[in-house]
């Protein structure tokens, strides 16, 4: 009898061990799945305790008021950072020239100006390699920062960005400079949303972006902020970023 009941314990033990161990894997596996799945963010902002901002302007359309922004930021000592499209860069050569030797800092903002979330892997891959080549031609150096048009991305372009030493850098500010705000309403958008860390979203030819840095640089200034270009702003490695966009760097 005794005999018996040591069987049929040895019997459950060994099932529960198997219902467990089945269990376990699903359980893994499902986790495995969901973290592969799981949406991967670009940076926003980022976490700094020194009151600095990035103010960034994109280039697509037109360039006649992007050195006027080069002396409006160069009066108050600061830099920017210019996202470049690749067909304005064949537009405007001399222009990406002079933003690079005027010490302001060049970003990649892809070669069409398309919805990337939408294009294929090799699609991104020739989107943002082919307007790199490009600015490197020019200038000599190699964008280290990429925005995506229209704001749009999915997990394939920040994959392939993150493979290619990329950053992917959105914004935390919006001017909405392109919606033809008057300059005064451009300026106070800034000044009212501007925190530690923010990167601000300006356009190179907006209708009123040249008479709103005035308001803008003043206003940052007399709250105690410094415009830095982006590569001052953004830590390069040992970061995190959270699921809000916010880079912050590793304990």
């Amino acid at each position: 009898m005794i005999v018996v009941v040591k069987k049929k314990s040895v019997i459950i033990a060994a099932i529960l061990i198997i219902v467990i161990a089945a269990l376990s894997a699903l359980i893994g596996s499902q986790l495995s799945v969901a973290a592969a799945n799981a949406k991967m963010v670009p940076i926003y902002c980022v976490d700094k305790a020194e009151k600095k901002v990035a103010l960034t302007f994109d280039a697509a359309w037109g360039a006649d008021k992007t050195s006027r922004i080069m002396d409006e930021l160069e009066k108050y000592g600061y830099k920017g950072t210019f996202f470049l499209v690749g067909f304005w860069i064949d537009k405007y050569p001399e222009v990406a020239k002079e933003i690079h030797d005027r010490g302001h800092l060049i970003g990649n903002h892809s070669t069409n100006h398309l919805h990337m979330s939408k294009l294929s892997e090799k699609q991104i891959a020739e989107e943002i390699s082919i307007t790199s080549n490009k600015i490197e031609a020019i200038t000599g150096y190699r964008p280290k920062y990429f925005r995506a048009p229209f704001g749009e991305y999915n997990n394939k372009l920040l994959t392939y960005a993150e493979a290619n030493g990329i950053q992917v850098i959105q914004w935390d500010v919006d001017t909405l400079d392109w919606k033809g705000l008057s300059a005064g309403e451009i300026a106070d958008r800034v000044n009212a949303k501007a925190t530690e860390g923010s990167i601000i979203l300006c356009h190179n030819n907006s209708d009123h972006i040249v008479e709103a840095l005035p308001m803008i640089l003043m206003g940052l200034k007399n709250k105690g902020f410094t415009p830095v270009r982006l590569d001052e702003l953004v830590y390069a490695d040992n970061y995190i970023i959270d699921p809000g966009g916010k880079q912050i760097p590793k304990s």
